[in-house]
Order: structure tokens, then C-alpha cells, then sequence
């Protein structure tokens, strides 16, 4: 209601300057008819004229009406080039800011609400740069200083900062026209002024600022690279440090484009997810949900029965699935495709120069255009009493360790409950381990929204697995050979024996011994990155779990294209890392997958939604293979299909989301989903019944009644 009263003020103001025939008035002819009066007017009250002056141009900027530029001229004509310079300098700076406040009051939610996901990008320039746009705008005048007020308005900019960048940015325009209108009487035309080379002379000094923030650009980078010598000519285009799969993917990018690439990895080729995390964990993870399908064969008509197996077999199998993908990855494969690759550990020199220890002996040296680190990162190990004397393992350890066993670990804890504690957990209690997963905080799985962390719990319960979240793990403490870890819950310890510890309480970047102390290379939790990926120096680049912040493979993959692109090609164009669609999965059963925001996200940062569901116990097709547990919850724009987030908990989560994904980053709403034919039975079909939902829930209530009586009045 308030809004619509000020825009009912706005425009009955707005209704009333052309109903008074001011229009008129605030032309050239009209303003050197009237002159004569209105300096006899200022003549008997001249502090009258000039605050009733000074308030119309308040007001008509404020409203942006037409006019301000004769309003201008006439400043000159009635008070002179210094007294109006200075009315017309504050007037139109505080009619601006009115303008501009109306706008943020008006309109800004309600654009930020339908388009916030799009303008993420232009926020968050404007928090950086805001100031420095807009006093280039105010420098050029052929932009309407209206429209540059309205739209300031739906931007984060300060109100104080743009009254002060509108005075400054102003004030050149205002001296022309000031000054100009002095001369009143000899102006014929509005186009004397604006003439095509003043307007040049405007739009030179617009660019200046920007000029002037490229030339520092430049000087800061200079400085930075001072003490550093710089070769005259280069071994290599790129050398890439790492060959996980952002490294993986930065130097076959750079092959691809014919540059000289060298790739260096100390340790195994693939780097952490074929080694030792997605390919592993997934073959376990297939050997296990087998195992319980075969315990729970009854649901498909089948007899139960326990499964019979050797643990040394299956885990011989993870390893075989190893050496089937590794080929992939390989140095020979990278190789063919033009990328040099050499074994060992790296280390940046300098911005230039990186040396490498081989690992069958010996140093090399090489110079180089632009380095990418792609280091990857590596269990976080907890600071917990007496660990190191029980023993543990990790997500990277355990594939070699426990290959030597002859059965699972009888007893296992698992500290974390993060996907990969989940993962494992559910994957060792469905092969025989006794399995307790101690977790700090309130629920497993907590960035997701409280239903699904309570459905996974209730899954984890059911294959046996001990929850135990609020517990805060003390020590560790051995007795002979037997081992024990002491939790604590609301202030009671409580004593679990095991037989294997698996830590999974997340992982951390590899920072050191790459150089970058020496270089004085920021790093916090991981290497510290602009929008480009740029560290400190500009031809060093980060990708990946090293620079955050999301720890997928495709997330380093994704990175990786944008510091390959820029490392190679930054010199003519740069591009910003967009993590505006992110997908990931939770392999557990049954599988959760998600993009974009969900419920706990959006209340968090205040997104306005709505939710629409489709439960999985709705679908032939998982009514068939008896996999209804689960369901899909889109996220929407109130009253919009386009889609904010999507969750979906079920078997094959993971491939059910790539729809979203695609909807998602090309702008497809529901109704699309909704128009698009899906193979039946398929489970890719609960995307589409869950577009239908949205539908009927938004359908036209009021058209459909009067469809009902169109209908009727057919039958007569």
C-alpha cells in the first residue's frame, strides 16, 4: 500500500506539471520568453526566486520530468555562472537521490526477488566497483541521467555514495550548460550545445576513469612482479601442477589449443577421485547395495538369503575397477594428445619459473607464460588425544589397508557424517561391519534441508548403523590390544570399542610445497582466487579443491576450463568463474542429489519461494523396480516456473537431476519440463510429473470455471 501511494504521488505530480502547462515552459522558446519576468521576479526577492528555483529542480529531477537541461540553462541566465553552477550542482544531485530512492523503495525487491539469480553477477560488481560506474555515467551525458538514477536504484549501492559520486560526476555537465545559459539570449538551438564534439569531449572523459583504473591496474601489477626477472623468452605456454581433474583437464584444454603444456604429478596419475575417492567408493558402494538387495530379496518375489562372500574379493574388484578407468587418466594417453607429462613434485621459483624434483631423480627447470595449481586436498585429519596411538584410517588409506583384511572391520567408527562419512558408513554395515558414525553437529548430512538428513538417518538405522550425532569425540584411548574412542552427549562420556577408525570429517587444500610462501601467495583454507581464478600474480591460476569452494570433481573440471581459457587467452579476454549451477550427489541409498537452492538456503538468505513435490511412491516405474522411497522438491519463483533449486532423493537421484541442471542454466522453466515427452516407464518421468504439479497448483481457476460453463452451454 505504501509503495502504491508513492507511486500515486509520483504520478499525480507528474499529471500536474503538463495539466500547468509547465511542459511548455521548460522549453528554449518558452524559457527566453519568460526571462524577462522571471529577472524582474528575482530582482524584488531574490532569495524567494532563488529557493523556489532551487526547489523546482529538486522536484522536477526527482521526477524526472523533461526540462533539466532548460532548467539548467536558466540558471545561468537568471543567477550567473558560480551562483547557478552551485544551486543547480546540489539541486539535481538531491533530486537524483530522491529518484533514486523511490526506485530502491519501489521497485528494487521486486526485481531482486524475480531476477536475483541473474543480477548475482552485477550486485556483487556494483558492492566492488559501484562507484567508479557510476561516476563514469554521470561523466557522459548522452546517457538520461533519469534512467541512470532508476536503475542505481535496484542495485546494492550506498545512498551516501551515490549522492557524493552524482555531485562530483555532475558537475562538468553542469558547467557547460551553466555556463551556456549566461549567453541565453544568443542560443538558437539546443544542438549549439550539444554539439557533436562536446559530446565526444564528454564521452572521452567518461572513459577516463576507466582508463585511469586499467593504468592501475597495470602499475599495481608491475609492482607486484618488481623484484621478480622476467625471461626473455618462455620453455612453455603452461605448466599445470597436478593431475586430478582440474589439472587434468587445464593441460588437455591447453593441448587441445595447440600450446605447449607440461603437466607435473608427484603421486599417481587421476589424482584423488580415481584413486581414492568417486571411483573406489562407487565400485564399494555397488558391491554392498548388492549385498543388501540379496538380504531383501523378498521385495522383488525372490528369497532372501545372506550373502556369501570374500571381503579380499571385493576389494580386489574396487582395485580392478582402478586399473579399468586409470588408462583414461593415463601418462600415455596424456601423452598422445600433446601434453608432456613428468613425475615429480613442483615448485614455483618465481612467476615464471617452476622446478621440478623428478622422481627418478634429478632437478628440472622450466620458464613458463602462466602456471595453474591444481594440488587437490587431502583428509583433515581431527586434532584428537591418543589417535595417532589406535591407529586410523581415511577415504585415501583405506583402499590399500583394508585390501590386506579377510573380512570388514567387525567393529568400524566412522567420525563425520559429510557424504564421504555417509558413504562409507552405509557401505561397510551393509557388508557386515558393526558400524557406530559419530557426528558433532545436530544431523548427518546437514547442508541438506532436515527431511532428508532425518530420511537418511532412518536408512542408516535400518542397515544396522548406529547414529550418533551431538556426540563430540573426546580421545582415543588403547587398552592392550584393544582400542576405544570416548564420546561425549550433553555432558555424558560414553566408551565405544572398535576395531578401525575411518576419519571423514572433511578435507583440506594441499598448500604446501608448491612455493607459495615464497611468492607471498594468499592462502587460507585454500589458495586465494579472484572471479578468473588469478592469485596474486595474474598469470597464476587455481582450480579445483585447492581454490575452493566446492570439493566435486566436476566442480574442478568446470574451474578448470575458465583458468585454462584465461591462463592461455586472458591477455584478449577473461571470464569469470560462474558457480551459479551446481550440482552434486550423496551416493548413499537411497541417493540424494541436489542444484541450486533448497528450503534451509533460501530461508537462510531470504529468497522469497514455493515447493512443489512429487513423492517416488507415485511412479509406475519405481512402484516396479520397488524403489518408491524418496520423492522431488522443486523451488520456484512465487508464481513463476522458473526453477531456484531442486532436491531429489531416490535411486538414480544423481541422473534424474542432469534435467534440472540443463533447465537451470539455459533458463527453462517447469512448463518446458512439463511440454517435453519422457520415455515411459522411466524414472525420468518423476521430473515431468513433478512439472505437472506445479502446474495444476497454478492453474486458472477462473478461466477453467468459465470453460465449464462454455462446455455446458455446447451440451445444451
Amino acid at each position: 500500500m505504501k509503495k502504491a501511494l508513492v507511486l500515486g504521488l509520483a504520478a499525480l505530480l507528474a499529471m500536474a506539471f503538463f495539466a500547468l502547462d509547465f511542459h511548455h515552459v521548460l522549453t528554449l522558446p518558452g524559457l527566453q520568453a519568460s526571462l524577462g519576468q522571471f529577472q524582474v521576479q528575482r530582482a524584488a526577492s531574490p532569495w524567494g526566486v532563488g529557493l523556489a528555483f532551487f526547489a523546482a529542480y529538486v522536484l522536477a529531477t526527482a521526477l524526472s520530468v523533461p526540462g533539466a537541461v532548460i532548467l539548467t540553462l536558466a540558471a545561468g541566465a537568471l543567477f550567473g555562472l558560480t551562483l547557478g553552477t552551485v544551486i543547480v550542482s546540489f539541486a539535481s544531485s538531491i533530486g537524483a537521490t530522491l529518484a533514486f530512492l523511490a526506485s530502491r523503495y519501489v521497485l528494487r525487491d521486486a526485481v531482486q526477488r524475480r531476477f536475483g539469480s541473474r543480477l548475482k553477477a552485477i550486485n556483487e560488481g556494483m558492492a566492488k566497483d559501484g562507484a567508479l560506474y557510476l561516476f563514469t555515467l554521470r561523466l557522459v551525458p548522452i546517457f538520461p541521467f533519469f534512467l541512470v538514477n532508476l536503475l542505481m536504484g535496484l542495485t546494492p549501492i550506498r545512498t551516501l555514495r551515490y549522492y557524493g559520486v552524482s555531485q562530483l560526476g555532475m558537475l562538468a555537465a553542469t558547467l557547460v550548460y551553466v555556463n551556456a545559459g549566461t549567453q541565453l539570449g544568443q542560443i538558437s538551438s539546443l544542438a549549439g550545445i550539444v554539439s557533436p564534439g562536446l559530446l565526444l569531449s564528454f564521452a572521452l572523459l567518461g572513459i577516463f576513469p576507466l582508463m585511469a583504473k586499467k593504468i592501475m591496474t597495470i602499475l599495481q601489477r608491475r609492482r607486484i612482479y618488481a623484484k621478480w626477472p622476467k625471461p626473455k623468452n618462455f620453455d612453455r605456454n603452461l605448466i599445470v601442477i597436478g593431475a586430478g581433474a582440474a589439472g587434468l583437464v587445464s593441460s588437455y584444454i591447453a593441448a587441445a589449443v595447440k600450446a605447449k603444456v607440461t603437466l607435473v604429478e608427484a603421486h599417481k596419475m587421476g589424482g584423488d577421485c580415481l584413486n581414492f575417492g568417486c571411483v573406489p567408493s562407487k565400485a564399494l558402494i555397488k558391491s554392498s547395495r548388492i549385498a543388501s538387495q540379496m538380504r531383501h530379496a523378498q521385495n522383488y518375489g525372490l528369497s532372501a538369503t545372506q550373502p556369501q562372500f570374500s571381503f579380499r574379493q571385493v576389494m580386489a574388484r574396487v582395485h580392478e575397477v582402478i586399473r579399468t578407468v586409470a588408462p583414461h587418466d593415463s601418462v600415455e594417453r596424456y601423452t598422445a594428445l600433446g601434453v608432456e607429462v613428468l613425475q615429480g613434485y613442483a615448485r614455483i621459483i618465481d612467476p615464471w619459473t617452476v622446478e621440478i624434483t623428478l622422481n627418478q631423480g634429478g632437478t628440472q627447470r622450466l620458464t613458463t607464460r602462466s602456471i595453474i595449481i591444481a594440488a587437490g586436498a587431502s583428509p583433515l585429519i581431527p586434532a584428537l588425544p591418543g589417535l595417532d596411538d589406535v591407529g586410523y584410517v581415511t577415504s585415501d588409506t583405506l583402499w590399500d589397508e583394508f585390501a590386506k583384511l579377510d573380512a570388514p572391520p567387525k567393529r568400524l567408527v566412522v567420525l563425520g557424517g559429510g557424504p564421504i562419512g555417509c558413504e562409507l558408513a552405509q557401505s561397510f554395515a551393509r557388508l557386515g561391519s558393526q558400524v557406530f558414525q559419530v557426528e558433532r553437529g545436530q544431523r548427518i548430512m546437514s547442508r541438506e534441508d532436515v527431511e532428508v538428513s532425518e530420511l537418511a538417518r532412518q536408512a542408516f538405522e535400518r542397515d544396522g548403523i548406529e547414529v550418533l550425532t551431538g556426540h563430540n569425540a573426546l580421545r582415543c584411548e588403547r587398552e592392550g590390544a584393544r582400542k576405544f574412542i570416548v564420546v561425549a552427549h550433553q555432558g555424558v562420556e560414553k566408551r565405544i570399542e572398535f576395531d578401525a577408525l575411518l576419519c571423514a570429517v572433511g578435507r583440506v587444500a594441499r598448500l604446501q610445497g608448491y612455493g607459495l610462501e615464497t611468492l607471498g601467495i594468499e592462502t587460507q583454507r585454500t589458495v586465494t582466487v579472484n572471479d578468473y581464478l588469478e592469485t596474486l600474480y595474474p598469470n597464476i591460476f587455481a582450480a579445483g579443491d585447492v581454490a575452493g569452494p566446492y570439493q566435486f570433481t566436476h566442480a574442478a573440471g568446470h574451474m578448470a576450463w575458465y583458468a585454462a581459457v584465461n591462463a592461455l587467452f586472458g591477455h584478449f579476454k577473461k571470464f569469470k568463474v560462474d558457480y551459479s549451477v551446481m550440482p552434486w550427489a550423496t551416493f548413499i541409498e537411497p541417493e540424494v542429489a541436489r542444484v541450486g537452492l533448497n528450503e534451509q538456503d533460501a530461508k537462510a538468505t531470504g529468497v522469497a519461494y514455493e515447493v512443489t513435490r512429487f513423492e517416488m511412491d507415485e511412479l509406475d516405474r519405481a512402484i516396479a523396480d520397488s524403489s518408491t522411497q524418496g520423492f522431488i522438491k522443486v523451488l520456484t519463483v512465487p508464481g513463476k516456473d522458473r526453477i531456484l533449486g531442486v532436491t531429489i532423493v531416490g535411486e538414480h537421484a544423481g541422473d534424474l537431476l542432469a534435467e534440472y541442471v540443463l533447465a537451470m542454466k539455459h533458463g527453462l522453466g517447469l512448463n518446458k519440463i512439463l511440454g517435453t515427452i519422457h520415455t515411459y516407464p522411466t524414472l525420468a518421468e518423476a521430473n515431468k510429473y513433478a512439472a505437472g504439479n506445479w502446474k495444476r497448483a497454478h492453474a486458472p481457476q477462473r478461466l477453467l470455471g468459465w470453460l465449464g460453463r462454455y462446455h455446458a452451454w455446447r451440451r445444451g
